[in-house]
Order: C-alpha cells, then structure tokens, then sequence
C-alpha cells in the first residue's frame, strides 16, 4: 500500500501537486522562480527593499526609491502578485523584479503583499490575508505615528507614503486580488479613513459564462482545483464578478479603475476584460475608467520587460498614477 504522501488528490501540471498527507509540492524550477533577498542597505537598480512581517500568516516586501529625500511624499502602491492564487512569492525572482522596476520607474513606495496560497487554504483565507495588510498599510497614514519602526509600523511609510495616493494592482490573480479588495473597501472602512484612489486589474483571472470556458486551458484547471467544495465553480462570485451571486459594480470603492488586457492572452480572454468594462459602465459607478489593450500575451510585462508593450505599459501606469 502506498503511503499518504504517496497518493496525489490533485495536480496541476507543472504548478502545484496536492498529496493525501497534505503536503503541496510546487514547481518553481519550471518557471525559474528562486528566492532572491531583500536590499535594505545597497540598492538594487535605484531601489532599496526590507521585508516586513505583519502577522503570522502575512507578510511584505516594501520599495522605496533610492532618490527619495527627507520630506518628501511618495504614493503608495500595495501590489498582488499572480500565480492562480496558488503559487509564486514576493520573494523570489519574477515578482521581485517587477516591484522593484514598479518603485523605480514610478517613483512609488511599493507595499508587495506575500499571502497564503491555495490549496493549503481556501481562496477566501488569501482575501482575508490582503485584506489584513491593506488594513496595516492603512495604519500608517497616522500624524502621530512613531518614524521608527515600532508598533508594527514601518518608516518608510510613516516618513515618505502619501495617503491622499493609495493604489492597488496587481496582475492575473493579483487582478482578482485587487477586484475583491476594491470591492470591499467599497463597503467598509479602512483605518484611519484612507481611500483607495486607484485600483489597477491587469489580466485579471476571471472566468465569466458568457464568454467561452476552454476547459482544458490554464486558468480553468487551476480554478476548479482550488475552487471552495460549496462554491458553484464559474459560477462563484469568488472568480466571476458578473454572476447572479456577484455584488453590483457600483459599489467598487475607488474612484479611478485602469483595466489592462492582453490582445494575445490565451489564458484570460481579452473578451472578458471588454465584457467586465461593459458591466461596469451599466452599473452606475461613477469613477474614471480607462481600458488599456495591450498587443502581447498573458502578464508579459513581468517576464519582458524590456519591450516596447511593456514600456508602454508602465508609462500607461505612470500616467495613471500621477494624474492631477
């Protein structure tokens, strides 16, 4: 007889494999992820970066531009990464790549969110988790915060964030990330009252009904892997923000929205993205939209950056940001 740890409940070919013991392996070797530490002291590319733990379960890795001077207020950026909510890192080599290129070429504080992943927890546990540090990046919008780094909060942010300027983005299930925190924060409230001025979806993992499922492509099978046992699968509000259970568009809580999708994505269908912006002007909510169509494929900007799309990208970004 096979050992528990012999047996696979689930897999996802050449991302995650889910054994009967519980035990999760992952296949970063495939995509050349590793971990890469932080640079606190030296900076990389102009940047220098800590990591910050927020709880037991959450942590961050923050950027701060290596020309930022005394006095000076940055926006902050509180950036999810992708990975089909079950897989990749703030830590290791794509993603801290892209937040550091994200601090540099838009001269923002980034706030890189690691969270849990399924399938070790439900998909409702990794909202929970970026709910938990937008709250803590939240805390420090504070006129009587310490500039050390006590109390759970970080100098960085106490010295240089510019609360008036809170973004979210975030890429592919990072997209997802980012819609689900917008949404919330459209219902309750963040410490000390800040406001989320811009929310970014870039390829945001959605799966809608209306437009063709490929059931043997990518975002399909992890979801229905990672899917909640009670969940009606495509048909959750969880991964479809336009079912009949999904709340109303109205109620996203900022007051700007950039959406940004692949004309070549093969994973998330640029017909959702149109279909998503389509809802959005239907439901009433009266924030600036911009829908961005980008010539390239699924999340290619993390992975070639040096192309012209991807340069166009952040400048779309940069424009985005630092509108007045």
């Amino acid at each position: 007889m096979p050992s528990n740890d012999d047996v696979v409940l689930k897999e996802v070919e050449d991302y995650f494999r889910l054994y009967k013991s519980g035990r999760v392996e992952r296949f970063y070797d495939i995509h050349g992820s590793f971990y890469v530490p932080p640079s606190p002291q030296n900076p990389l590319a102009g940047v220098f970066s800590k990591d910050v733990t927020i709880s037991p379960h959450v942590s961050v890795r923050l950027y701060l531009p290596e020309n930022t001077t005394t006095f000076q207020k940055l926006p902050v950026l509180v950036y999810y990464h992708g990975g089909g909510l079950c897989f990749e890192s703030v830590f290791f080599t794509w993603i801290h790549r892209y937040a550091n290129s994200l601090a540099s070429e838009l001269n923002v504080i980034v706030v890189s969110v690691e969270y849990r992943l399924a399938p070790e927890v439900d998909v409702p546990t990794i909202y929970e988790d970026c709910w938990a540090a937008l709250q803590w990046v939240a805390l420090h919008d504070d006129e009587n915060s310490l500039t050390t780094s006590t109390n759970n909060k970080e100098s960085w942010l106490t010295n240089f964030g510019d609360f008036n300027k809170v973004f979210l983005v975030g890429d592919s299930a990072g997209g997802n990330l980012v819609y689900h925190m917008t949404m919330r924060a459209g219902k309750e409230t963040l410490n000390n009252n800040v406001k989320i001025t811009g929310s970014i979806f870039a390829y945001p993992y959605f799966l809608i009904r209306d437009i063709e499922i490929d059931e043997e492509g990518l975002a399909y099978k992890i979801w229905v892997n990672i899917c909640p046992p009670l969940e009606p699968e495509i048909d959750s509000p969880l991964i479809n923000p336009l079912c009949e259970k999904a709340p109303s568009l109205l109620g996203l809580g900022c007051s700007r929205l950039m959406l940004c999708m692949g004309k070549k994505d093969y994973v998330i269908p640029i017909e959702i993205g149109r279909k998503f912006v389509e809802e959005v002007k239907k439901s009433g909510w009266n924030g600036k939209l911009e829908f961005v169509e980008i010539d390239e494929g699924h999340s290619f900007q993390i992975y070639k950056p040096e192309t012209e799309e991807a340069k166009r990208m952040m400048k779309c970004y940069a424009s985005f940001i630092h509108r007045q």
